[in-house]
């Protein structure tokens, strides 16, 4: 084993840590997108978007 394995193996992980990260953020933002739209649907609105005239309360 030499030195250039372990820094290529190292470089390696490093790689795979990286786009498993990616892949998870990315996974979690659609579905967090998912039951948004879910919620919208069902009438739950979100405190920062536009109130109608007529849904104040």
């Amino acid at each position: 084993m030499t030195h250039a394995f372990y820094i290529a193996m190292s470089y390696g992980i490093a790689a795979l840590v990286s786009l498993c990260l990616i892949a998870w953020v990315w996974l979690d933002g659609r579905a967090r997108a998912r039951e948004l739209a879910e919620l919208e649907a069902s009438g739950v609105r979100r405190r920062s978007s536009p109130v109608a005239k007529g849904d104040r309360t």
